[in-house]
């Protein structure tokens, strides 16, 4: 695999010799021997042509004759097949951009095996969307069985991935037999603003729970182990910390084996009780995680008064009826026609929170048309029920001016 040659050349000596004898000094048959040396040369190929190492002509100080390009996170690995790629495809995005952490966890996804029953179920509904738009729009039921044959699960970046996969390939041909494949879960769930039951209950998953489990740790040891740090921007990060936070919440069993897997015989003050134990760690214990959960919360209520579904607010639980809400949004729609939900809308800039002990006051800037910034959602959040509830409770909401 692309760790075991990266452990390889990482360590001193020289790791061709290392390699072979890896490759050749085992009781494989020839055959198989023959096939794991053919597949270790095209892997290493990948990696040079990646830029992620470097052939030297002369060995260095440790006897070393390859090396790797740049000082990797501790736990750096390239565990999926694709990984290599989606090191080139990271480049091909822009740090800057409001979305970019947002399509660096598509990059990681598009390279991950398909969770097949989550993406037929976001088919599903997506194509229950498309025909009762069609339906609304007139369209004649031969017509919209035609184009419901279009209508697929998201694939976000797939006009950027899917090309740039094509001329990847040309240089890397032993990839071929791994296709990428452009999909949209753990982005999905950070667009909705949706918790891990929030995902099931809203696809329908609850037969699929494991397997959404395990996609989501995929995700996130990928995310984790494959970024590196000069690609990580504090939004990224923030996703990254949230992702692992709420899968220990669900299932901590899942982490806390790969962590002892990645460092036996490791053990810390802060080390994580595994599901179902006596003590497990409270959601709020998590302060980063926590805060990204709070952000997604409040950037959800936000979404849904942009499109006034004031009923599906009212289902939220925070106390509030359809006409509350509607008057805590009447004298903002009586300035601008709408709420702005883009990236700008999303960005960390338009959101802050002053953290107490037992409280925090949190405010989501609203993005208005003319970008005056004026408006904003204002919400306290109870540490304790949201502790005890297990997802991110609010005691009271104000839209305030200025």
């Amino acid at each position: 695999s692309n760790s075991m040659l990266l452990n390889v050349i990482a360590r001193p000596g020289n790791c061709f010799d290392a390699m072979r004898h890896l490759l050749e000094d085992n009781h494989e048959p020839r055959p198989a021997q023959r096939k794991h040396i053919l597949k270790a040369i095209s892997l290493y190929r990948g990696l040079l042509q990646a830029g992620v190492v470097q052939q030297l002509d002369e060995p260095d100080e440790y006897g070393r004759r390859a090396r790797l390009t740049v000082d990797l996170q501790r736990d750096f690995a390239l565990n999926q097949p694709l990984s290599p790629f989606a090191l080139a495809a990271i480049e091909l995005l822009d740090i800057d951009a409001p979305g970019y952490a947002l399509d660096v966890v598509s990059v990681i996804e598009s390279t991950l095996d398909d969770p097949r029953q989550i993406l037929m179920a976001q088919q599903h509904a997506a194509r229950g969307e498309a025909v009762a738009q069609m339906k609304a729009d007139g369209i004649e039921y031969d017509e919209r069985m035609e184009l419901l044959e279009e209508v697929t699960w998201p694939k976000p970046l797939a006009e950027l991935l899917d090309p740039a996969f094509e001329t990847y390939r040309g240089g890397h041909p032993w990839v071929s037999e791994t296709p990428l494949s452009p999909k949209s879960v753990v982005r999905d769930m950070i667009e909705r603003a949706m918790t891990f039951s929030e995902l099931v209950s809203h696809y329908g998953l609850a037969r699929s729970e494991g397997l959404v489990l395990r996609y989501l740790a995929d995700a996130y040891r990928a995310l984790r182990q494959t970024v590196p740090d000069v690609a990580r921007t504090e939004e990224l990060e923030d996703i990254i910390e949230w992702l692992g936070e709420l899968i220990r919440q669900v299932d901590s069993s899942l982490l806390d084996e790969w962590e002892s897997l990645t460092n036996p015989g490791v053990e810390s003050d802060d080390q994580q009780v595994a599901f179902g134990a006596d003590v497990p760690r409270p959601l709020s214990a998590n302060t980063r995680a926590f805060k990204v959960m709070v952000r997604n919360a409040m950037f959800k209520r936000v979404e849904l008064a942009a499109r006034r579904r004031w009923y599906d607010l009212a289902q939220l639980g925070d106390g509030l009826d359809a006409e509350d809400w509607e008057d805590l949004l009447e004298l903002y729609f009586e300035e601008y026609s709408e709420i702005g939900t883009g990236p700008d809308a999303r960005g960390p800039q338009l959101f802050s929170v002053e953290m107490d002990t037992d409280v925090w006051r949190v405010r989501q800037t609203l993005h208005d048309p003319q970008g005056d910034h004026g408006w904003a959602l204002l919400a306290e959040v109870n540490l304790a029920e949201s502790d005890a509830a297990g997802e991110v409770v609010f005691d009271e909401f104000e839209v305030a001016e200025g």
